[in-house]
C-alpha cells in the first residue's frame, strides 16, 4: 500500500496548534501555559506516573512500527509529521485489540498507540486523518494537560464516601471533560489538515459509529441524522443530552462529524491551506484576554446555529457572557496600563502592560492512561 497519495497537498511549515484548536481548547491551554508555576506542578504530577516503564510496557506487549513492521504506517506517521512540521517524528505502536482506539503518550518523548481494532476497519487514507489526529495532539500537547482529569477522576473515586468533597470534584471533573471534548474537535482539524481529504475524515468519523459497512453509509444521510440530534424538539431531550455527556471525554460520533463539516466548509480549513495561519514564533505574543472572548463567542456562535431548546436558552446568557469577558479584560487591561505616580520631577511613568503568555503547541478520542491522551477512534 502507498503511504504517499496521488494528490498534491501543502506543507504547513511552522504551523501553531493555534491554528486548528477549538477556541475553548486555545484559550485553556493558553492561559495554563501563562501561570506561574504550572510547569513545575505538572512534572509534580507526571511524578506520580513512571513514564519509562509505560514505554517498556509497549515495547513488551506491542508491534513497534518501522520499515520493516507496519511499513505503511510507519510512513503514514512520518508524512502526517512533516505536513504539520512536528520537530520530531514519535514512535508509534500497533497493539492487539478488537477495540477501535488510538493514543498519544507522554510528555519528554511522547509516542502513538493504535489498536489493530482501528488497523482493520479504516482504509489508508482514512487511517492518515487517523494518525495526524494524533500528531496534532503532540504537537497541542494535549497529553500533559489531560494528565489532571485523569489524576482528579483517581482521587474523586478515593474520596466518593465525603460528600462535599466529591462534589467539589465533580465540578472540576465536568469542567475538565468539556475542555477535553473541544480537544478532540481540535485535533479532528488536525487530522485533516494533515491528511488534506475531506470525504475521508468524514467516512473515518462515519466508520466510528457504523462500523466497517462504508457501502451502507451515506455523509448526506449522516449530515441529517447530526442535525435531528441537534433539533431535538422537546426541552427534556436536551436535559438528557446534556445528561449523557457526563463521563464522556468525547463528543458523539454525529457532533463531531457536524463541526468537523462546519470547519472545513466555512473557510477556515482553506485558508489555513492558502498559507494564512499563526505560526510557533509567535506563541509568545498570545493574550489570554483575547483568547477567552474567542471562546466565548465561539460558544454564542455555535448556540446561535442550534436550534437545540435549552441552546435557544443559553444564547442569551452567551451573549450576556462575552460582553462581560469583554468588559472584565479590559477593566484589567486599563489597570495594568496605569501605573502609580512618581515623586518629584514632573510626574511618575505609567506602567506597561504585561506581555501575553505563549500558546499551546500542537492527538484521535479519549483520555489515555497513565499520562496519556487516547483516541477511542
Amino acid at each position: 500500500m502507498t503511504s504517499v497519495p496521488d494528490r498534491a497537498r501543502v506543507r504547513l511549515t511552522g504551523i501553531s496548534s493555534r491554528a486548528y484548536e477549538h477556541p475553548a481548547d486555545r484559550s485553556a491551554l493558553v492561559a495554563l501555559r501563562k501561570l506561574s508555576g504550572f510547569d513545575v506542578l505538572l512534572s509534580k504530577l507526571f511524578g506520580l506516573i513512571n513514564e519509562r516503564a509505560l514505554r517498556l510496557t509497549y515495547l513488551a506487549g506491542a508491534v513497534r512500527v518501522s520499515e520493516r513492521q507496519f511499513p505503511h504506517i510507519h510512513a503514514l506517521v512520518r508524512d502526517a509529521s512533516y505536513i504539520l512540521d512536528l520537530p520530531d517524528v514519535p514512535e508509534c505502536y500497533v497493539i492487539q485489540s478488537p477495540l477501535v482506539n488510538a493514543m498519544a503518550i507522554g510528555r519528554d518523548k511522547p509516542f502513538i498507540v493504535i489498536t489493530t481494532g482501528l488497523v482493520n476497519l479504516h482504509d489508508e487514507e482514512e487511517l492518515r486523518w487517523v494518525i495526524g489526529h494524533e500528531v496534532g495532539h503532540i504537537l497541542s500537547g494535549h497529553a500533559v494537560y489531560r494528565t489532571m482529569i485523569l489524576i482528579l477522576i483517581s482521587l474523586a473515586a478515593r474520596v466518593a464516601w465525603m460528600p462535599l468533597g466529591y462534589i467539589g470534584l465533580r465540578a472540576i471533573i465536568w469542567a475538565l471533560e468539556e475542555w477535553f471534548r473541544k480537544s478532540e474537535l481540535s485535533c479532528d482539524r488536525a487530522g485533516l489538515l494533515a491528511g488534506q481529504d475531506v470525504d475521508a475524515a468524514r467516512r473515518a468519523l462515519m466508520k466510528l459509529a457504523g462500523g466497517p459497512y462504508i457501502s451502507e453509509l451515506n455523509p448526506d444521510a449522516f449530515r441529517e441524522q447530526a442535525h435531528e440530534y441537534d433539533a431535538v424538539p422537546d426541552l427534556r431531550d436536551s436535559v438528557l443530552k446534556v445528561l449523557q455527556l457526563q463521563g464522556n471525554t468525547h463528543p458523539f460520533s454525529v457532533v463531531r462529524f457536524a463541526e468537523l463539516d462546519h470547519w472545513a466548509m466555512h473557510g477556515d480549513y482553506e485558508r489555513i491551506l492558502g498559507g494564512d495561519y499563526p505560526h510557533r514564533h509567535t506563541d509568545g505574543n498570545t493574550s489570554v484576554k483575547d483568547e477567552v472572548r474567542n471562546a466565548a463567542k465561539s460558544y454564542q456562535d455555535s448556540w446561535g446555529r442550534s436550534e437545540d431548546p435549552l441552546a435557544g436558552i443559553f444564547r442569551g446568557f452567551a451573549e450576556t457572557g462575552v460582553k462581560a469577558a469583554g468588559t472584565l479584560f479590559d477593566r484589567l487591561g486599563a489597570r495594568n496600563a496605569g501605573g502609580t505616580g512618581g515623586t518629584g520631577g514632573s510626574g511618575g511613568t505609567r506602567g506597561s502592560g504585561g506581555s501575553g503568555g505563549s500558546g499551546g503547541s500542537g492527538g484521535t478520542d479519549g483520555t489515555g492512561d497513565n499520562g496519556g491522551s487516547r483516541d477511542d477512534n
